[in-house]
């Protein structure tokens, strides 16, 4: 910690919120969330509280996204929970109950001068609230890397672009069940940095989840540490080439206590640069389990095909 600087943030404000989600939508959570909490939209139970606190999550995201933009920091980490990239403005789900993302993507819009921004969604789960608020606008490319027909199981075709002006501007990458460390980094390599390049962001924002790890209850993906740690030094390198190094990184899903907390430290110690390791005692283990040579051909071959589709090969 002593190489970090650590903070906390305000809470979002109601005008903040409100740029994403309706009043009438916010005022039926904090009713409830005052009178004991409850159960809004689907999978997103919360107490007494709740808005306080989901306010509080989406305000340090926003607060890490408003610092990145306006040069305070290079890059940041915000430790944001619950999470925010199944909410779509009127209907919470999946433990998220605020766009997090979004409230801090429209926070740089309306305030500091970004133009065109990034948002990277690497979750296991497909990221369909960010999808669905930016699906019709070409100021913000979301990409959304995911195991294929897990949560939700409806959504996050590759043929879902975007609609109207947003054509072309939302990229879906479904992967099949137990890919690993390759396919990911080649998913970077072939899709996704590609599309970055071509849009130019003033600010690249990812969705970290950590759910593609092995032994995540609510997936079946073999991402271990070292995979977390060399896709954040590769968007670090694309940051630094195109938006002087802004990123940030903004906490998710991931599920297994005993294996986010070296996949977090990866990504951190690269975002700072620093020297201090966790060794990942399970390393040598998830090494001999990563998909077999024939099974990385078919990963491949995959990921080839929708960067041909999406016009990058």
């Amino acid at each position: 910690l002593g190489q970090l600087h650590v903070q906390s943030a305000p809470p979002a404000t109601t005008e903040q919120l409100n740029r994403i989600h309706p009043e009438s939508y916010l005022k039926q959570f904090k009713e409830m969330s005052d009178n004991g909490g409850g159960e809004l939209g689907l999978r997103t139970p919360f107490a007494q509280g709740g808005y306080e606190i989901a306010a509080l999550s989406a305000g340090m995201a926003t607060q890490a996204i408003a610092d990145v933009m306006s040069g305070k920091f290079d890059n940041a980490y915000s430790l944001s929970r619950p999470p925010g990239h199944h909410s779509l403005p009127d209907f919470p789900n999946g433990f998220c109950l605020l766009n997090n993302i979004a409230i801090g993507t429209e926070e740089i819009i309306a305030n500091h001068g970004a133009e065109r921004v990034a948002i990277l969604d690497w979750d296991v789960h497909h990221g369909n609230g960010t999808e669905a608020i930016y699906y019709d606008r070409n100021d913000v490319l979301t990409i959304s890397i995911h195991q294929e027909h897990n949560y939700p199981i409806d959504t996050g075709d590759v043929s879902d672009r975007g609609s109207g002006v947003g054509e072309g501007y939302n990229l879906n990458v479904p992967l099949p069940p137990g890919c690993g460390h390759a396919a990911y980094v080649e998913t970077l390599e072939r899709i996704v940095i590609p599309a970055l390049t071509a849009f130019e962001p003033d600010i690249i924002i990812i969705a970290c989840g950590l759910d593609a790890g092995p032994f995540d209850p609510l997936a079946h993906m073999l991402v271990t540490a070292r995979s977390f740690a060399q896709m954040t030094n590769m968007l670090m390198e694309v940051a630094a080439d195109m938006c002087g190094g802004k990123l940030v990184m903004v906490h998710e899903g991931g599920y297994s206590e005993a294996y986010v907390p070296f996949c977090g430290h990866a990504i951190i110690s690269q975002l700072a640069n620093s020297n201090i390791t966790a060794a990942d005692p399970l390393a040598e283990i998830l090494e001999a389990r990563q998909p077999n040579l024939r099974m990385q051909a078919f990963h491949s071959t995959l990921i080839g095909e929708m960067a041909a589709d999406f016009g990058f090969e």
